[in-house]
């Protein structure tokens, strides 16, 4: 005869259940009636009672190691789903970083592009100038040498090279 004995899984409790099914398990079927074949039952029903109740230490680790993997599984997902949310936001600050940083990169760009320009000009201008200042240094010194040469006492001796001018010293 075999009996129906619920498993731990059709049995959701927080509580053990192992103690439950070994009371439920010694109890023989009902209504056998005969008094010469309740020791044969007993002794019978011990040796069902042990692989029963190590058929019930099995199911109640397997659902204790079912129930840890649960858990490791919700406690990696959770892991996992920070870690995301954590990259997530430091993408968020290198994008505005990265923003920030092209601005600037812009704006030194303007500016530089500025200076080289305004350095240009000023070359130019320099250039300039300085044609300008080398031109005055030599009328300067055309004047001082005739100015020389007016005031030179032997002035009135013809000499040939003033037809040509002098030569300019710098």
């Amino acid at each position: 005869m075999s009996s129906t004995v619920p498993t731990m899984e059709s049995l959701e409790c927080d509580w053990d259940c192992s103690q439950l099914f070994s009371t439920i398990q010694s109890v023989g079927p009902a209504g056998s009636g005969s008094a010469s074949s309740e020791p044969n039952q007993t002794h019978s029903n011990s040796g069902l009672d042990e692989s029963n109740l190590k058929l019930s230490i099995i199911e109640e680790r397997k659902r204790r190691r079912m129930m840890s993997n649960r858990e490791s599984a919700r406690r990696s997902r959770m892991r996992k789903q920070k870690h995301l949310e954590n990259l997530r936001n430091l993408v968020n600050q290198l994008r505005i970083e990265n923003r920030e940083l092209t601005s600037r990169l812009r704006f030194l760009l303007y500016h530089c592009h500025r200076v080289r320009t305004d350095n240009d000009s000023l070359r130019s201008e320099y250039t300039v100038l300085r044609q300008k200042l080398s031109d005055m240094q030599q009328i300067l010194l055309f004047k001082q040498l005739q100015q020389f040469s007016s005031t030179w006492p032997y002035n009135n001796v013809p000499v040939m090279s003033e037809q040509t001018p002098p030569p300019l010293i710098i």
